[in-house]
C-alpha cells in the first residue's frame, strides 16, 4: 500500500463534494501536469489519500480517501466542451489519466500547511508538500510522514 496527497481547491471540488458524491466516490480528472500524472499512474486500489484544500484562506489536510480504481484515460481530455480538453491527446495513446477515489472521512480538524511547516525540521523532513515551489496536485507521502501527520489530528 502507498500513501498520497491530492490537492483540490475547496470552491472547485472540496472534501464535502467527495463526501456527498454518488457512492462517496468520483474520478479524479483534469490533472494536466506530467509529474502528477505519472504519480497517478503508480496508484493502486487500496492506496490511502490525504485530501488537501489548496488556494484558500487556510490550506491544509481536511480528510481521507482511498483509491478505488487504478489509472485509466481521462475522458475530459477528449471533450472539446470541457475545460480540461487537450487537442493533442488521443484515445489510442492517451496523454492524461485519472483514478477513482472514495471518501473515507473528514478529519476532526484541518491540519494546516503552516502547522506542517512548523514540523518540517523534524519529523516531516523531506515531505514534498513542503518543498519550495511545489504546486503538484498529486504527490506521494512516505509512510512515516503519513502516520506522523495522522497523529497530529
Amino acid at each position: 500500500m502507498s500513501f498520497w496527497l491530492m490537492k483540490s481547491e475547496p470552491d472547485v471540488f472540496g472534501i464535502d463534494n467527495l463526501r456527498t458524491a454518488r457512492g462517496k466516490r468520483t474520478c479524479w480528472d483534469g490533472v494536466r501536469n506530467y509529474q502528477a500524472r505519472n504519480f497517478m499512474r503508480k496508484m493502486e486500489v487500496g492506496d490511502r489519500i490525504f485530501f488537501y484544500h489548496s488556494n484558500c484562506a487556510e490550506p491544509g489536510i481536511v480528510g481521507l480517501a482511498k483509491v478505488v480504481k487504478e489509472a485509466y484515460a481521462d475522458h475530459t481530455a477528449f471533450d472539446p466542451q470541457d475545460a480540461h480538453f487537450d487537442p493533442k491527446s488521443n484515445r489510442q495513446q492517451p496523454t492524461w489519466f485519472m483514478v477513482d477515489v472514495q471518501f473515507e472521512r473528514k478529519l476532526s480538524r484541518t491540519i494546516t500547511l503552516s502547522e506542517l511547516r512548523s514540523q518540517a525540521q523534524s519529523a516531516l523532513d523531506g515531505l514534498l508538500l513542503l518543498r519550495r515551489g511545489n504546486r503538484l496536485s498529486v504527490i506521494p507521502i512516505a509512510e512515516k510522514h503519513w502516520h506522523y501527520i495522522l497523529a497530529l489530528e
